[in-house]
């Protein structure tokens, strides 16, 4: 899925948080549905603690058509997120304004 919008992430791997502990974070950021609920909080040194709740693509069931609609849609939704939160809160500027609804 992640080739499908050229982000190679075949050498990626899972990691413990417990690496990042002893360094500072501008952000933290959870993106998992349950994370905000279920996951240890994050102890390192932290400004902002975000959660953006997404649903989890590997509980979708279904035929395999749709479940790769699943997780794609999911993979969207989550750049869409982040560009929207880098947009506003990081660079500080304002989104446009869609205009689907407009009178012409």
């Amino acid at each position: 899925m992640m080739n499908e919008v050229g982000i190679d992430i075949s050498n990626a791997y899972p990691k413990s948080v417990e690496i990042y502990l002893n360094e500072e974070w501008d952000y933290v950021i959870t993106v998992c549905g349950g994370a905000n609920e279920n996951c240890p909080n994050f102890a390192g040194k932290v400004k902002h603690r975000l959660h953006f709740g997404f649903d989890d693509p590997a509980a979708v069931t279904g035929d395999t058509e749709f479940i790769i609609d699943e997780f794609r849609r999911i993979r969207n939704e989550i750049k869409n997120c982040f560009f929207s939160f880098y947009m506003k809160d990081i660079k500080k500027m304002e989104l446009p304004k869609c205009s689907c609804n407009d009178s012409l």
